[in-house]
């Protein structure tokens, strides 16, 4: 029988901002965080990738970051700090008392997991996915990508990348004035620092997705990494059945 996604379950971060999580399946917890715009249903439910890892004997724990999905969309600039996403993420292994896990995330997930490693995360294995090198080490790209499109909506060039990110925002029924509070989130993890994550790795992208600057040079930055890169782009990868696949393959191997 296919396993079955819990209620959404909710706690108080560390700031008293209320945070939304989902789970699936029994087993070793993996922690696994969604990209930006989006939420723990579209990202890891929708498409099967959380079953398929379930189905190889994990807990899966998919939480909503700040923001988005069924967590608190506050508007007050004060509840955006820097790594306010990281801060969460620890919150949550706090709440339900994790100390021998595994962690990754899509896209910001990606960005958030190194954050969250930076800031004294311990898993067993870590999942890069949606993300490259630059992704990480400089986030002022990206940041102002989305910012341009949060302040200029309905002003973009259809069929242009601003333009597809807002149609999506449009099918998660994002926040875009809390989501723009999620930008002044970001904080750049130093190369070095990377180069210090010594966990078994991988780095799961899009063949067609460089978004995120490389992943081949994420995963030869990383001390103990594999690149497994699966089909489309930082869009449509999500979508494909071969993500989830390689995440589940990696984690049970």
């Amino acid at each position: 029988m296919p396993a079955t996604v819990s209620e959404t379950r909710f706690f108080d971060s560390f700031d008293g901002v209320r945070m939304a999580w989902r789970e699936i399946g029994d087993g070793r917890p993996v922690v696994l965080i969604h990209g930006y715009f989006s939420d723990a249903a579209t990202n890891w439910i929708r498409y099967g990738h959380a079953e398929a890892i379930a189905r190889e004997g994990f807990r899966v724990i998919m939480p909503d970051l700040r923001g988005h999905g069924d967590s608190a969309r506050p508007h007050e600039a004060d509840a955006y700090p820097p790594d306010a996403l990281a801060r969460d993420g620890h919150a949550l292994i706090a709440e339900l008392g994790l100390s021998d896990y595994d962690l990754g995330g899509y896209s910001l997930g990606a960005r958030t997991t190194s954050r969250m490693l930076a800031t004294g995360a311990t898993p067993r294995r870590i999942v890069f996915s949606g993300m490259g090198l630059e992704g990480l080490i400089d986030t002022g790209r990206r940041a102002g990508h989305f910012r341009n499109i949060l302040t200029k909506l309905g002003q973009h060039e259809r069929g242009s990348p601003a333009w597809m990110a807002e149609a999506f925002l449009k099918t998660t029924g994002g926040d875009p004035v809390a989501l723009l509070g999620v930008i002044d989130t970001f904080v750049d993890t130093p190369e070095a620092t990377v180069a210090s994550f010594v966990q078994p790795a991988v780095v799961v992208n899009g063949v067609e997705d460089d978004d995120n600057g490389s992943a081949a040079a994420l995963a030869q930055t990383l001390p103990n990494a594999t690149l497994v890169e699966v089909p489309g782009n930082h869009m449509s990868a999500v979508t494909r059945p071969e993500l989830g696949r390689a995440i589940a393959t990696f984690l049970a191997g």
